[in-house]
């Protein structure tokens, strides 16, 4: 568990430094993760509106979480952990945008952060929602893309189930539906990779490499639908590949000789972050066996490889 916690005493503790008396109500809100993308890059020229980059989400049972508390007479939100920056310029807009009051939030997150997990886009749309709860409006997702498109490139984590997203706009490009019971066994290459900063050095793919991508992307709008996992994996694999041209995974193909020797679906990998990991069918009849033979098999590049569910909605 990679979070800082925050129990009654010390939200008590930091609203008496603050020296203020926050309002009576409050609300939490969640937001899961995403372990990378199944598959990131460029559609062909003049195929979808505006900006041709995208990917496609890979849901995991792990969660950001707000806590919002309203100050009544501010406008300004006081955050923790104060490193949180892009959470406090989003709730501070939000606020704004509602006509309503700041206070102090409080995060915590099961998901590291500059590992490729969408720990910053998951944080920031708890954020969304706990205010959104907290002062009982209905906030629009497009108000929320909006107010996130100007502070990062984002994944869509803001919609429940698998989505095609187009990152740097903020927008839905379709809905894929729900992602089938997988294990995902993964393991972090190390370092942290700043979203900002790897999408400013990140250019341009040839025409060729586009239509291969918009055919991995066709396939996934009928594999999701159907469960098909053996497409899922490959649809996975083929971005993984391709990507490791512009962004090289130091482990990819030891990771990828692992997958073809347990059998499992093919590998996945967080194009713009450090984490690669190995797909499995949490439904097959062997997937007990497969999965211990895949600890068995990343262990020598990771000594403590996690293991991810993926879910069913992103709520």
């Amino acid at each position: 568990m990679y979070h800082q916690t925050f129990d009654g005493a010390d939200a008590a503790q930091i609203i008496a430094e603050e020296g203020q008396q926050p309002r009576v109500h409050s609300s939490d809100a969640l937001c899961c993760g995403t372990f990378g993308e199944l598959l990131q890059g460029q559609l062909p020229v003049g195929s979808v509106p505006q900006d041709p980059h995208f990917l496609v989400t890979m849901p995991i049972a792990l969660f950001a979480r707000a806590h919002f508390m309203p100050i009544a007479g501010t406008r300004s939100v006081t955050v923790y952990p104060p490193h949180k920056v892009k959470a406090k310029r989003l709730a501070e807009n939000l606020v704004i945008a509602l006509g309503a009051s700041g206070g102090i939030l409080l995060l915590q997150s099961e998901l590291p952060e500059g590992k490729g997990l969408a720990s910053s886009s998951a944080d920031l749309v708890a954020t969304a929602r706990s205010i959104a709860c907290c002062f009982k409006r209905r906030v629009r997702t497009s108000l929320i893309e909006k107010l996130m498109s100007e502070i990062e490139p984002s994944d869509g984590v803001m919609y429940p189930g698998v989505v095609a997203y187009r990152q740097r706009a903020c927008s839905l490009l379709s809905f894929l539906g729900q992602m089938p019971p997988l294990a995902i066994v993964g393991i972090d290459e190390g370092g942290t990779i700043e979203t900002v900063d790897y999408d400013q050095r990140r250019g341009e793919i040839s025409a060729s490499h586009r239509a291969e991508y918009q055919e991995l992307l066709d396939r996934a709008r009928i594999a999701i639908p159907r469960g098909d996992t053996a497409t899922i994996g490959r649809i996975a694999t083929a971005s993984a590949r391709l990507h490791q041209e512009r962004a090289p995974k130091e482990h990819l193909y030891s990771m990828l000789e692992a997958s073809e020797a347990t059998g499992a679906l093919g590998v996945i990998v967080a194009h713009s972050g450090t984490m690669i990991g190995i797909l499995l069918d949490r439904m097959a009849d062997e997937f007990p066996r497969k999965l211990r033979s895949v600890l068995a098999h990343v262990s020598p590049f990771d000594n403590s490889p996690k293991i991810y569910l993926t879910m069913t909605g992103c709520r």
